[in-house]
């Protein structure tokens, strides 16, 4: 699906940010996660959490859900299949990149990465 200036800008935006890159990696190398866990896992208030996973859904990244009270969100491959794209077009790159596809180089994943403790 064609990703118009506005989304385009959006998901860039949400990825620019170191820690929101390091959630969303948590959360595509898990596939689900909650909202609990990810609290427990970064060094983070959970009011700047929100606001990291506000911004990746409002960019389409990650699609949240609830079950009672509990928050749980999910990677969406394909937007950023869809970014790496218009990305691709943008800079003249269409076709000749060579870049994998994240649902193809996720498919190849048998199970997610081990979690890493600090100081591996």
């Amino acid at each position: 699906m064609p990703i118009d200036h506005e989304r385009f800008a959006r998901i860039a935006k949400a990825l620019a940010d170191p820690r929101r890159f390091q959630i969303l990696e948590e959360i595509a190398n898990c596939r689900e996660v909650g909202c609990q866990r990810l609290c427990e896992q970064f060094p983070v208030a959970q009011p700047t959490m929100s606001h990291h996973l506000k911004e990746l859904a409002r960019a389409g990244l990650i699609e949240p859900w609830r079950e009672g009270q509990f928050a749980f969100y999910r990677f969406r491959a394909d937007v950023l299949n869809d970014y790496i794209i218009a990305l691709e077009v943008r800079l003249g790159m269409e076709g000749r990149s060579g870049v994998r596809r994240v649902a193809e180089s996720r498919s190849r994943v048998a199970e997610p990465r081990a979690r890493r403790e600090p100081g591996d």
